[in-house]
C-alpha cells in the first residue's frame, strides 16, 4: 500500500524549526523594517545562525547538503509566517552556480565562509536596461587581458548588492557576431563586491514601491581576475539556467506561503468581522473568492514539488519552474487581494500587515520573470508553436 504525505506536512522538522525562528520576529518587527526602508539584518543573520541560509551547501563544506525541495520549505515558512524571503533568497538561488558549475578550488575557498554566515553570496547580475529578460543579447562585455577580464556595461535591478560580499556576474566574452548562436559566448564570473566598488563598479540604489533593496550597475574597465571565473568560458548562459530554475521554483514556494498567509488572515478576520448582523464569512460573494485563491494556491503547491523532484534529480526542469512560478504568483496574487478587498478600509492600515503584503506579493507577476514570458516559454518551448519574438 503506497503512503501519501501531505505537501503541506512535508519536512515537518524543517517548518518547526523556521517557525519557531520567526516567532522571534513578529509583524512588528518586519513592519518597522518595511517602515524604515531598512536590511532586516537580525532576521537574516539569524537564519546564518541556525543554518538555514546554508541549506544547498554540501556537509564536505560545511552546509547541510539538503536538496531545491528543503530549500523551498525554508522560503514558504518564512513567507508563510510574515516575513518576507526577498532579503535572502539570492543565497539559496545563487548558490546552485557555485556548486554545481564552480571548480572545486573556488568551493573550497568560498562555500566553507558561507556556511559560516563569514560571507554572503545574495546577488546575481544578469537584467540589464536595453535587453530586459533577453538575455543572450546583454551588451556588458568581458574581455581577457593576460590573466584579468576587463568589464564594461551596466545591469539593472540588481538586489542586496549593498548586502552582499559576492556577487554572480554574467558578461559577454565572445561578440555576438562571432558565434553559432546567440547563448554562446556568455561566461559568469565571481565578483567580490568590496574590492569591485573601489576599482570601476557604482552601485546607484533604485527607490521602489517594495521595501527590497536592488540598484543599478555601471561597470567601467573593472578587472576581474582569470580564476574567478565560474566555469569554461562561453558557456555562461547555459550555467546560469540552474541558478534561475532555482531561482523561480523558490520564487513559487515563497507566493504559496504569501497564498497561504492571505488566505489564513481573511479567512480568521470573515469569521470575525460582523456587519448587518452577520459575519461577513457567511457570505458567499466573500467566500467565494476566497476559496478560489485557496484552491489555485494548492494547485500551484503540487506544481512547486514537481519542479523541486526534477531539479534535485539533477533533470531539465525548466518547464516545471516556469510554470510553478507562473500558478503560485497568480495564486497570490488572487489571494492578495481577496484579503485586502475583505478587509475594507483596514486593508490599507499598516497596523495589520495587508498592505505590505499585498505590495511584496505583486512583485512576482513582474520579477523575475514576466508572466507573459512564461507564457511564451510554454507555447514555443513545451507546445512547439512559433517563437513570438
Amino acid at each position: 500500500m503506497t503512503t501519501f504525505t501531505d505537501p503541506k506536512e512535508a519536512y515537518p522538522d524543517i517548518r518547526e524549526g523556521v517557525r519557531a525562528l520567526c516567532a522571534g520576529f513578529p509583524p512588528e518587527y518586519h513592519r518597522k523594517v518595511d517602515e524604515a526602508r531598512a536590511y532586516p539584518e537580525e532576521f537574516v543573520d539569524a537564519l546564518t545562525k541556525e543554518g538555514w541560509m546554508a541549506a544547498l551547501i554540501p556537509e564536505d563544506y560545511g552546509g547541510s547538503g539538503l536538496g531545491l525541495a528543503e530549500a523551498s520549505v525554508i522560503m514558504e515558512e518564512i513567507n508563510r509566517a510574515g516575513g518576507n524571503s526577498g532579503a535572502c533568497h539570492g543565497q539559496m538561488y545563487n548558490m546552485n552556480t557555485l556548486i554545481r558549475h564552480g571548480s572545486e578550488e573556488q568551493r573550497r575557498t568560498y562555500l566553507p565562509k558561507i556556511a559560516a554566515g563569514e560571507l554572503r553570496l545574495q546577488s546575481m547580475a544578469v537584467t540589464e536596461p536595453t535587453t530586459g529578460t533577453d538575455t543572450t543579447n546583454l551588451k556588458t562585455t568581458a574581455v581577457r587581458k593576460g590573466d584579468r577580464y576587463v568589464v564594461n556595461g551596466q545591469k539593472v535591478w540588481i538586489s542586496r548588492v549593498q548586502h552582499s560580499d559576492l556577487m554572480i556576474l554574467l558578461a559577454r566574452t565572445t561578440p555576438v557576431d562571432q558565434v553559432r548562436k546567440r547563448s554562446q559566448g556568455l561566461s559568469i564570473f565571481l565578483v567580490d563586491v568590496h574590492e569591485a566598488v573601489k576599482k570601476g563598479m557604482e552601485v546607484r540604489p533604485i527607490l521602489n514601491m517594495v521595501n527590497h533593496e536592488t540598484n543599478e550597475l555601471f561597470f567601467d574597465d573593472l578587472e576581474i581576475p582569470t580564476e574567478n571565473m565560474i566555469g569554461e568560458e562561453g558557456h555562461g548562459f547555459k550555467y546560469i539556467l540552474t541558478g534561475l530554475n532555482a531561482e523561480r521554483t523558490l520564487i513559487a514556494a515563497e507566493c504559496i506561503g504569501d497564498g497561504y498567509w492571505f488566505t489564513d488572515k481573511i479567512v480568521e478576520y470573515a469569521k470575525e468581522r460582523t456587519v448587518f448582523g452577520r459575519p461577513i464569512g457567511q457570505n458567499q460573494g466573500v467566500q467565494f473568492p476566497i476559496a478560489e485563491a485557496y484552491v489555485e494556491v494548492e494547485a500551484a503547491n503540487l506544481m512547486r514539488w514537481q519542479a523541486c523532484r526534477r531539479f534535485d534529480a539533477g533533470l531539465d526542469c525548466g518547464a516545471e519552474a516556469n510554470m510553478a512560478k507562473y500558478l503560485a504568483a497568480k495564486a497570490s496574487w488572487e489571494a492578495a487581494n481577496a484579503c485586502l478587498q475583505f478587509h475594507g478600509g483596514f486593508g490599507f492600515a499598516c497596523d495589520y500587515d495587508v498592505e505590505r503584503k499585498f505590495r511584496e506579493t505583486r512583485l512576482y507577476q513582474v520579477a523575475p520573470i514576466s508572466t507573459n514570458l512564461i507564457l511564451s516559454y510554454v507555447a514555443e518551448h513545451i507546445l512547439g508553436l512559433p517563437r513570438s519574438y
